[in-house]
């Protein structure tokens, strides 16, 4: 919620959108969350 108040829901659900889609991984660190692409094996 507080990243959706600092750039609005559509771009914030439009990256999650992006970052599904290039396979990112999602870490949430309550407050905070870290979004990385996935590893190359």
């Amino acid at each position: 919620m507080l990243v959706s108040a600092l750039i609005g829901r559509k771009r914030l659900l439009d990256l999650y959108q992006e970052a599904i889609a290039l396979n990112y991984r999602f870490y949430s660190f309550g407050d905070a969350m870290l979004i990385l692409p996935a590893a190359k094996n």
